[in-house]
């Protein structure tokens, strides 16, 4: 018999002591809960997950929908995924970008999470060596040298005047959330986007100010830190979404990324932490786990990739075993470091799983594919029809992110490619929660 896992145990040693569920001094999912200066509704967060129905930088009804309805079924904040600090900042031409004449159109978006009783935070970024040269028209940024694959080009080295460009839109940037009607920002330190791939030492090879120790390749995110909160004060909250380790050899670990969690800390930088992990560039399924589509992916990239992508493509998405909550003990460690409020993520499906997140130090719970399988999730949770997502994990929905995110189990929609090993998983749960719920 196979030995459970750290979070199987978790979540059956929660089922087993419903007392720990019941005890007046834990914090309970559906009280309300400060984060910095604002109320959430409860402790459950949207992650971002790039919705893919932004067009050329600006808001659609399409992604005004997709926040209000997640904002409908009862998550106490939702997170709008990605605005870039700048255009070249993107990971593809379509992502929304900080234009001072978007706020009508973001103040639009807002207003339809607020409706429903939510908060709407704007995880804000710029994707550096991660960001798409040749959909975007300018080059991509990184510390040191090195071959943007998306852009199919060198991405150019960020000098001083770089540097300084990207905190001052970082400042615009958090300036125009406030003005648009945001109640927080996350900031992008994960996923060796910009910030991220200068803390890595595998991506960062300086020999300057901004390269060597922790310190010194913590410097961009902590000065564009410290910049933000002196112009937006507490008008805001503010996260970081950090990484905790890149997975891959070289890169951050997870000590130095502690010890920048501290930094912020100290200086309160942030609100919050989410703590995730892993690499665009080097090993995305690090942070999603489960089967990688390799073969439905290809067909959604850009046709000149396709026969390299074909080739590397197993090597590049490699397959990592599905656990619930598989970033728990991990992140347990920078529990028993830090203070400040964290927020966990990381394949969060089972309520047990997030009861048991807030009994052991954790604030918030961020879910992404979960709600993506069944945006309702939350609403069933608090009214006791639910208690674990029914997502299966296929990482189906990393297929469509370019052309409208969504479930292709739960929510088929003309031209999905479903394996037919997942035709038995195949329902309309969205259909079915929205209907049971109102």
């Amino acid at each position: 018999m196979a030995t459970p896992s750290v979070c199987e145990c978790k979540t059956q040693q929660v089922a087993e002591d419903p007392e720990s569920l019941t005890n007046p001094d834990s914090p309970k999912l559906f009280e309300s809960a400060d984060l910095g200066p604002v109320t959430l509704r409860n402790r459950f967060i949207k992650a971002a997950t790039f919705e893919g129905v932004s067009r050329n930088g600006h808001v659609t009804d399409e992604l005004i929908e997709f926040h209000r309805e997640m904002a409908s079924g009862g998550v106490g904040m939702t997170t709008v995924a990605y605005m870039a600090v700048l255009p070249e900042g993107r990971t593809h031409r379509d992502c929304l970008v900080a234009y001072t004449s978007s706020v009508p159109e973001l103040r639009r978006l807002t207003d339809a999470v607020h409706s429903e009783g939510a908060l709407v935070s704007a995880q804000v970024g710029h994707a550096g060596p991660v960001a798409n040269a040749s959909s975007n028209g300018g080059k991509a940024l990184a510390p040191s040298r090195w071959f943007n694959p998306l852009g199919f080009r060198f991405a150019k080295i960020a000098d001083s005047t770089d540097i300084a460009e990207v905190i001052a839109a970082y400042v615009r940037t958090a300036q125009l959330c406030r003005e648009s009607g945001f109640d927080a920002i996350e900031v992008h330190v994960g996923h060796n986007y910009l910030f991220s791939s200068f803390l890595s030492p595998q991506l960062n090879r300086r020999q300057d100010s901004y390269g060597g120790s922790i310190e010194n390749r913590a410097r961009i995110t902590l000065d564009t830190l410290r910049a933000v909160r002196a112009a937006v004060g507490n008008d805001l909250a503010i996260t970081a979404k950090l990484n905790m380790v890149d997975g891959y050899r070289g890169g951050l670990k997870i000590e130095d990324s502690i010890q920048v969690a501290k930094w912020m800390q100290d200086e309160q930088l942030v609100d919050a932490i989410e703590l995730t992990a892993g690499s665009s560039l080097m090993n995305p399924m690090f942070y999603f786990k489960g089967d990688p589509p390799v073969k439905q992916f290809i067909k959604t990239l850009p046709w000149y990739l396709r026969p390299g992508f074909a080739l590397v493509g197993k090597k590049f998405l490699k397959a990592y075993p599905y656990n619930e909550a598989y970033f728990y003990e991990m992140a347990k460690q920078f529990r028993s470091a830090l203070d400040l409020p964290l927020i966990l993520m990381g394949g969060v499906s089972n309520l047990d799983t997030a009861q048991q997140a807030l009994v052991d130090g954790f604030e918030f719970v961020a879910m992404g594919r979960a709600l993506l399988y069944d945006p309702f999730i939350i609403e069933s949770y608090r009214q006791g029809s639910a208690t674990e997502s029914g997502c299966i994990h296929c990482n189906l929905c990393m297929t469509t992110i370019y052309s409208g995110t969504h479930c292709p189990i739960s929510d088929p929609w003309p031209g999905d490619q479903v394996p037919q090993k997942y035709h038995a998983s195949m329902s309309n749960r969205r259909d079915k929660s929205r209907n049971l719920l109102h």
